[in-house]
């Protein structure tokens, strides 16, 4: 019964849920959309499907993106956070 449940909450679930928008990465990150497209193109922006002319982000692989440049920054200063300003 709980399947049944679980498999009907997820036909009925938005099917973008979990994909943002290059809009919103960019205002998450503070940075332009022009930014991230230009990021794409030189493969160091986080990564994205395009679909047309729409371009998304998952979520997840957002949330991934920036802890993998916090860790870079981070081994690059011998660990100090702050160190590199």
């Amino acid at each position: 019964m709980d399947d049944q449940r679980a498999e009907s909450a997820a036909a009925t679930a938005p099917l973008l849920t979990g994909w943002l928008t290059r809009a919103e990465v960019a205002s998450e990150i503070g940075v332009s959309v022009d930014t991230l497209a230009r990021w794409e193109t030189r493969g160091i922006g986080p990564p994205c499907v395009r679909v047309g002319r729409k371009v998304l982000y998952r979520a997840e692989d957002f949330r991934e993106w920036l802890v993998s440049r916090e860790r870079r920054r981070l081994a690059s200063t011998g660990g100090r956070p702050g160190a590199e300003r």
